[in-house]
């Protein structure tokens, strides 16, 4: 298969057991329910407009590389404050991180991206992307930040577990005992924080950012767990809801185990299409799909016994099968899954962890951004479920019937040992009242897979389903032209697709 560079990912929320899956205070509101007690009170009350972020030049930005970023003049970095706890509007506040870039024509206002994780550094993400919304760019000022929990908005830490926890064999009996560590590390660090890192509050700190930027209604841009949290903002704020987008969606509303079986299902589909595609462009792995198959399964099977030594490191069975899943989330990657594969076959796994290392968030310096930890305390605190052992081994075992490549109990384990309590406020989804909301669902998407995008369109009551009939995570950065020009055409005139728009496979 022919060479290609390995695209940023953007990260679901996570299911296997090593993944997933950048001044001024706004003026406070009135104080508004905690997320275990919102599900009997009405809206929240929206943030008034103050205007009042202080931008200056970025500094310490990463880059594709992993490596900081050179300074870019057109990119301005801020931050605001917030309420830790929403039921003590005066209490401690913790500072949130934001970027913009600004509009280079006629300013429509400004855009609000989230990338996707839970975890997932806007901040960095636009930094590194935001070149690539340039139509967009032109009439909004372009802008991203860190949720709260992650990275520079008072991040969630757990001590020096992760590398053990995405090192794990999801398949091993040792994931309930890393699990159970796991959490005790975040528990020690964390344990002020845990219980405040949720999607409800953060939709409460996205009204406080659009006040802060001095916009009426919020313009935004939300992919994968973006769309979640999107949805939850229009629920609580439907009237500040301006032009939405939700690309890649999730249906909230699904369980534990219903989740974990989707994902597998679409993983599967989407390994399927990668390995009929290799062997016609002629294939290193095998000459027909099942022959593809098979080797996968022959390394990862290998390295569960037998760890490749990668420069001073191992490429376990875990960290394999994450890179395997994150090569998986786009067709772009799909020759680098082929070399890699190939290449750990033969004794070389550098490219493989590399995979690995992307996905995770691991930094050249050897140690990891927030995502691995916030992604996790996010999930956790978003619902009440607490699975017990035996619903965790049911789930791996239908998982691994269905994909034996992604056997996952990972998310499951660490919730049920958890020190934070969940709530289902967040899976309570209805913005009657708000603007159209554009819902984009990819048939060949593994990660958040096709039928959840009508099912947050019909629980929205303001949906309305686009449908991207080819691969990947996410269509507007398939390299669809029919998305992109649909989208773009949204957010620059207003102009509404209308129901059932579908766009075809790039």
């Amino acid at each position: 298969m022919k060479k290609t560079s390995f695209p940023a990912l953007l990260c679901a929320a996570a299911l296997t057991s090593t993944a997933l899956t950048g001044c001024g205070s706004a003026q406070q509101p009135a104080a508004e329910p905690t997320a275990s007690t919102a599900a009997s009170k009405p809206a929240a009350q929206p943030v008034k407009n103050t205007g009042t972020v202080s931008w200056s030049p970025c500094t310490g930005l990463t880059g594709p590389d992993g490596k900081p970023a050179a300074p870019d003049p057109a990119v301005e970095c801020g931050k605001i404050a917030v309420p830790l706890d929403y039921a003590k509007q005066d209490g401690e506040q913790i500072d949130l991180a934001l970027i913009r870039v600004k509009a280079s024509g006629d300013r429509l206002g400004s855009l609000v991206f989230n990338f996707g994780g839970p975890g997932g550094s806007g901040v960095d993400m636009l930094g590194m992307a935001a070149k690539i919304f340039g139509g967009l760019g032109s009439r909004y000022d372009l802008v991203s930040f860190d949720p709260r929990g992650v990275e520079r908005s008072a991040p969630v830490k757990c001590g020096d577990s992760v590398e053990k926890w995405i090192s794990a064999d999801p398949a091993g009996d040792e994931m309930a005992k890393v699990a159970k560590e796991f959490a005790a590390s975040c528990a020690k660090d964390s344990a002020k924080l845990l219980p405040h890192v949720g999607t409800v509050n953060a939709a409460r700190d996205l009204d406080r950012i659009r006040a802060a930027l001095g916009d009426e209604r919020l313009n935004y841009f939300g992919m994968s767990y973006g769309t979640h949290l999107g949805a939850v903002y229009a629920t609580q704020y439907p009237k500040n809801v301006g032009r939405f987008v939700l690309d890649g969606a999730l249906d909230p509303t699904v369980t534990f185990a219903e989740r974990a079986k989707t994902q597998s299902a679409g993983f599967k589909q989407a390994f399927d299409a990668f390995a009929a595609d290799c062997v016609k462009q002629g294939c290193d792995l095998g000459a027909d799909p099942a022959a593809v198959r098979k080797s996968v399964e022959t390394l990862l099977t290998g390295l569960r016994d037998k760890p490749l030594k990668v420069a001073g490191r191992e490429l376990t069975k875990g960290l394999a099968g994450t890179g395997v899943l994150a090569a998986l989330y786009s067709k772009l990657s799909w020759p680098m899954l082929e070399q890699a594969v190939a290449a750990a076959a033969k004794g070389d796994g550098t490219q493989l962890l590399a995979l690995a290392d992307g996905y995770t968030g691991r930094k050249p310096d050897g140690t990891y951004s927030t995502l691995m930890t916030s992604v996790l305390a996010i999930d956790c605190v978003d619902s009440a479920e607490r699975p017990s052992p035996a619903d965790i081994d049911e789930v791996e075992r239908e998982t691994g019937k269905i994909f034996p490549l992604m056997r996952s109990g990972g998310l499951g384990s660490i919730c049920a040992h958890w020190p934070a309590p969940g709530s289902d406020e967040s899976k309570k989804i209805d913005a009657t009242g708000s603007a159209p909301i554009l819902v984009i669902g990819g048939k060949g998407d593994p990660a958040t897979p096709y039928q959840w995008a009508p099912k947050l369109a019909a629980q929205l009551k303001t949906g309305v389903l686009v449908t991207y009939e080819g691969e990947g995570h996410g269509a507007y950065l398939s390299g669809s032209t029919c998305v992109s020009r649909l989208v773009d055409a949204y957010f620059l005139t207003g102009k509404n697709p209308g129901a059932n728009a579908t766009c075809p496979a790039a």
